[in-house]
């Protein structure tokens, strides 16, 4: 797999006469139409970082994604590269299908947590413990965002959703599902990351998290899986500001950031 030399930084003049380093273009592997997400929501910026890998990896006509329901499903619109819609929860399947009549391809499914850990929890850890050569993107915003802002697998404690208006109740709901860290445990996982898109910093992490994916990938090593806690700022009735202060203060000390499975450097080789 090879990346093609960076592009020179291109100097632009500001109304003041200060030059500014353009770091950012839209990547050719992105349609280019606008987006329709809600104002703030990360779903966005997912697409952008995943389609900046793909052209960087110069891997456009080599990859094929697979989205089910949900917001996720917007996905066909934008990314410009092959993709197979599935049935809701079933995108690991039908990635699993692909990836075997299509070895040499890279497989991505692309899901929200209405979708994979709930509908399509056994589908999931199925997937995980065969060890399929795929990676899995999981968007977690801890709510059903297209369907109403009803509560999920995921919807931390105290919570409230459209469906439990008093916030999430241990005793009647249980505990948020964390289904990074449960699938973390199974042998055919090699790599399993929890990251974020709300700053800079964070997402570059998560581009390298990709890419790290996709060599996997490409080495034959199993299934990677990234889980992106995000935001839904009109789930959450919040602004985006308010949205990404509150999953900082909220969101992730339920669910931390950072490597919770990752092959050691020997076995990267």
């Amino acid at each position: 797999m090879t990346r093609p030399h960076t592009e020179p930084q291109i100097q632009i003049d500001s109304p003041a006469n200060q030059d500014y380093e353009l770091v950012y273009k839209r990547p050719d592997t992105l349609v280019d139409i606008p987006m329709h997400y809600c104002p703030g929501c990360g779903h966005s910026v997912v697409h952008r970082v995943l389609m900046e890998v793909v052209e960087e990896l110069g891997i456009q006509s080599e990859t094929v994604g697979v989205a089910p329901v949900g917001c996720s499903v917007f996905a066909y619109d934008y990314l410009d590269i092959d993709m197979q819609e599935a049935a809701h929860g079933r995108a690991t399947a039908v990635a699993t299908g692909i990836k075997r009549m299509l070895p040499d391809k890279y497989v991505f499914t692309y899901q929200g947590d209405g979708d994979l850990a709930a509908i399509g929890t056994a589908e999931t850890i199925h997937t995980a413990n065969r060890g399929e050569n795929i990676l899995i993107i999981f968007i977690n915003n801890g709510i059903y965002g297209m369907t109403g802002g009803q509560m999920a697998p995921t919807t931390i404690l105290g919570a409230p959703t459209t469906t439990s208006p008093k916030g999430r109740d241990v005793a009647i709901h249980g505990n948020p599902l964390k289904i990074a860290d449960l699938l973390a445990i199974l042998p055919g996982t090699i790599y399993v990351t929890r990251q974020s898109v709300h700053k800079p910093g964070t997402v570059r992490k998560l581009k390298k998290a990709l890419i790290k994916s996709l060599e996997l990938q490409q080495q034959k090593k199993g299934l990677c899986f990234i889980e992106v806690v995000s935001n839904c700022p009109s789930g959450w009735k919040m602004t985006p500001v308010e949205a990404n202060q509150w999953m900082e203060e909220n969101m992730f000390p339920e669910y931390p950031l950072g490597d919770i499975k990752s092959p050691s450097s020997q076995d990267e080789q």
